[in-house]
Parts: structure tokens; sequence; C-alpha cells
């Protein structure tokens, strides 16, 4: 496989992408309508997330893997003014009369006594929401959210709130259904360079720091950000220990470290960071070891 460039394509001046993380743009790719994502940069290097869109392309195949439909992607790269970055292209779900529902837009309609907003991530409150919604039934849409933050707790995804999961509504035939997992620019560390990944695979500590300690869920309990391997590994929510079940049984490492592998455009360190990382938050956050204990 190699690097797409998208370069070329016609822009779709029409397609506008709401979002805070990194510019996007609407691009006209193989007779499909694409959303080009780029990486989003901070006000420093220190805090730039210049490998959110192979985060975005890796997670995404590994979410399809297990089953659970995410965006297709495909990763490339874009040219302008003589700079040229990597760019994750997300065929677009919404083309036609498919109109996304935010969780987060749910989630306002239904809390009316709430003091949060539809973007607050406490777990109760959002518990709380999809009990009360009326799009789906609410044991579909428990099970749904548990597997997604099980898959989550394998990525680690440090930034799924209530605007970045939801619905698909069809306007014309009133169908709703899940709209495919999107938005994981914030798995598999996209903070960290080559040269950090080189440094950290030769350090246990640093590697038990990634896999312990953080990333945290933005999902908050008592205003503390869930640390997922405390919240998974304590059992107390009986939703997640079974979408823990499910989601460990059909995740396969072999698979997982093909689809690393066939990532163009990237490091030999950084294949083997991602599939170190993963082999252990496999086995230490989903893993039966720690389920026994």
């Amino acid at each position: 496989m190699e690097l797409v460039d998208f370069s070329n394509c016609e822009i779709d001046q029409t397609r506008i992408y709401r979002g805070a993380n990194g510019k996007k743009i609407g691009i006209k790719y193989d007779d499909s309508i694409y959303m080009l994502k780029f990486p989003a940069l901070g006000k420093s290097d220190d805090i730039s997330y210049s490998n959110s869109s192979i985060s975005e392309y890796i997670s995404c195949q590994i979410f399809n893997s297990v089953g659970i439909k995410a965006q297709e992607t495909i990763l490339g790269i874009f040219r302008k003014n003589d700079k040229q970055e990597i760019a994750c292209a997300c065929k677009d779900f919404t083309i036609g009369n498919n109109e996304l529902i935010e969780f987060a837009q749910v989630k306002n309609g239904v809390l009316l006594d709430s003091p949060s907003n539809g973007y607050g991530v406490e777990l109760s409150e959002v518990l709380k929401a999809i009990d009360e919604q009326k799009l789906m039934p609410e044991e579909d849409v428990r099970e749904f959210f548990w597997n997604m933050f099980i898959m989550d707790a394998f990525l680690g995804n440090f930034d799924r709130h209530n605007g970045n999961w939801g619905f698909t509504i069809n306007r014309l035939t009133s169908e709703i259904k899940f709209a495919p997992i999107f938005d994981c620019g914030s798995c598999l560390y996209p903070q960290l360079t080559d040269e950090l990944m080189h440094e950290y695979l030769n350090n246990e500590d640093e590697i038990n720091k990634r896999v312990y300690v953080f990333p945290n869920s933005a999902l908050k309990i008592k205003e503390k950000k869930i640390n997922y391997y405390d919240f998974i590994s304590s059992k107390e929510n009986e939703d997640c220990n079974k979408a823990l079940l499910d989601i460990r049984s059909r995740i396969d490492l072999q698979e997982v470290n093909r689809i690393i592998d066939e990532t163009p455009g990237i490091s030999e360190v950084r294949k083997e960071f991602y599939k170190l990382i993963l082999k252990k938050r496999y086995e230490i956050i989903l893993g039966e070891n720690n389920w026994n204990k």
C-alpha cells in the first residue's frame, strides 16, 4: 500500500465540517465524497497532534476488524504552497438524506433538569440520557456505548465525548442507525514522535505508564476522569463487564498487527511501538489475567 496523493482532488465547497481537532475539507475522490482531515497542531511543538491522521486511519481499521462499523478511511498526503501533510480521508456518511445526530444533541434534549449541557461527560448523566432517549431501544444503545468504551480503552482514546458518537437519521425514510465510529485521532498517542517511541520501546516504566496511568477516558465520575485500567478491573458496571468479554473475544492481535504493518508512510519504529502498546493494553486492561484477579 502507498499513501494516496489527494492534492489534485476537486474540493467540494458545500461540505462544511464541525469539530475542533484539525482542519477539514470536503473532497471528491473515487466518485465519492470524503472529509479530508488534517492533523491538529497546538500552539507549540510540545502539544501538537501531528500523528493524529495516522491514529484516525489505524483506529478505524481496527474498529472495523472487530465488527464495529467505523468510517471508511484512506491515508494520504496533501500538498499546498510547498507544504506537505499526511491527511486522513474519511468517507462522508452523511451524503444523501442522512444526517448525523451527535449524542450531545440527544442528551441535551432528554435531561432538561441537568445542570450540565449535552457535552457534559459525567458518566452517570450519560447513562441516564441513554436510558431516557427514544431514538433506539436503550439496551441497544447501552451495548453500543460500552463496546465503544472497551475499544477506546484498548486503543487509548482520551477524547471520546458526547460530540463524537451518535446516530444517523435518514430524513426521507426516518431510518435511524448508529453512526459509524468516527473521530479517532486521539487514539494511539498522537503526540508521540518516532524518537520518543524508540526511547519508550526500551523503557518498561514508560510503557507501563501508558497502560496503567494514561491516557484516561474523557468520561468522568464525580468530576474525575475515568482511568481505564482502574474502572474496568473494578468490575463495578455489569454492562461494561459484558462488553469486555465480548470485545476481548473479537480482538485478533494478529489482525491488528497486520493492519499496522500494512499502514503506508509510517516508520518501523512506530509500527513496533503500536504493536507493543496494543499487546500490553490487551493483556493488562482487557486480558484474562486482569479479569480473573
